[in-house]
């Protein structure tokens, strides 16, 4: 078990706070506030209990250098109003000077400040020993709430935990938990969803879910290299040809455990790639040549829920189709109202998945929904998350 904020007296302290604000602008206005939300019970404890709070976050790619366009005091707006309170913000091109030391001295209980763009400088992704003491200067507990950036070694994820102690915040805590604990200890029977493009991208997870899945059900791009492996024709679909004889490999390590790895048996196919194509259902020995699967069929949708509605615990990470064009987003949503209403543990892997369940309107009906893409792939692939590793042990 790590420690949370919860293990600290944090009366006198300040907090410096990894939090996740790469937020969607617009014409310099926030597009979408939802990281910022979700941020908000970690701030508000942390602020009830007499901390001193310096908040830090990167905003896109300015990749080292002071742009006006990736400031976050946008973000400070936004936080000040949610907190209901002043949020101070010194827009420093060095991100840490005199005056953002001053300023994080003078913090009294409760208050909070937000540095700039932890990416103005281009240390901060190459984990420079310099900044990170820089930053950790400004507080007395390091706490990593940024679970998006986890996977990633960064002078603000990781290195600030050579200078003072770590916790983590409550988002970080709520993802260990369902993503760690889901998988190694579920409730059975357990299934995974693996949807996406190729095969390549997801073989790690693939193969590390292996090792404790019931069932493995595959959708989305991927599904056509499986395909390819048996020997079927796919026509103009998405192929991950280097990874063809790997997808047979899967499939046999899956037989040899005893693991129920399903492909789709039928897919809808279109003479395009657009949503007005001329589009029908095939079963997957008779795709046209002419023509691109992009969405799983009717059939495998109902073979599919039979597999998922005696399920416990349901991992999904992938959608199965090309879910932002409404005809081909049949199967994907499919697959979200069915999880949506299962009694079962229902956890979102993040990325396009957890896109696809907000656009569907279902993420409140899901148990967890990962703040993470590539970090949550990471932790479902067994990997140790740098960010996670320099939180302290209970």
């Amino acid at each position: 078990m790590k420690k949370t904020i919860k293990d600290i007296e944090w009366t006198g302290k300040r907090a410096l706070v990894r939090c996740d604000f790469n937020v969607p602008l617009k014409e310099g206005k926030i597009a979408d506030d939802t990281r910022i939300r979700a941020a908000m019970p970690t701030i508000e404890y942390l602020v009830e209990h007499g901390a001193r709070v310096v908040l830090m976050s990167h905003l896109g790619r300015p990749d080292g250098e002071p742009k006006p366009e990736f400031t976050l005091k946008p973000v400070a707006d936004r936080l000040a109003e949610l907190l209901g309170a002043p949020v101070a913000f010194v827009p420093s091109p060095t991100v840490v000077d005199d005056e953002v030391r001053e300023t994080a001295g003078n913090l009294e209980a409760g208050q909070c400040m937000l540095l700039e763009n932890l990416r103005y400088r281009k240390e901060e992704t190459k984990n420079g020993a310099d900044y990170a003491k820089e930053l950790a200067s400004l507080g007395d507990v390091f706490v990593n709430d940024a679970f998006g950036t986890a996977h990633r070694a960064h002078a603000s994820t990781a290195g600030c935990a050579d200078y003072i102690p770590c916790v983590s915040g409550f988002l970080i805590e709520k993802e260990v938990k369902f993503l760690g604990q889901t998988v190694e200890d579920p409730e059975r029977p357990f299934v995974a969803i693996m949807g996406g493009s190729k095969v390549g991208d997801k073989i790690k997870v693939i193969e590390n879910l292996l090792e404790k899945v019931d069932a493995l059900l595959i959708g989305g791009g991927m599904a056509y290299t499986f395909f390819k492996s048996q020997g079927y024709e796919i026509g103009k679909s998405i192929l991950d040809e280097p990874n063809v004889e790997l997808a047979a490999e899967l499939l046999r390590k899956a037989d040899e455990k005893g693991v129920r790895m399903m492909l789709p048996v039928d897919t809808v196919c279109a003479k395009e790639f657009s949503n007005d194509a001329e589009h029908a259902p095939y079963f997957v020995d008779e795709i046209p040549e002419d023509m691109m699967g992009l969405d799983i069929g009717p059939e495998t949708i109902k073979a599919y829920k039979a597999v998922l509605e005696t399920a416990k615990t349901v991992v999904w990470n992938g959608p199965m189709g090309v879910f932002e064009m409404e005809n081909y987003a049949v199967g994907t949503r499919a697959i979200a109202e069915i999880l949506a209403g299962l009694d079962a543990t229902t956890v979102i892997g993040g990325g396009d998945s957890a896109a696809a369940v907000e656009q569907f309107g279902l993420a409140d009906k899901m148990t967890h929904i990962s703040t993470g893409g590539g970090a949550s792939l990471e932790f479902l692939e067994g990997k140790v998350l740098p960010g996670i590793a320099v939180i302290e042990d209970k």
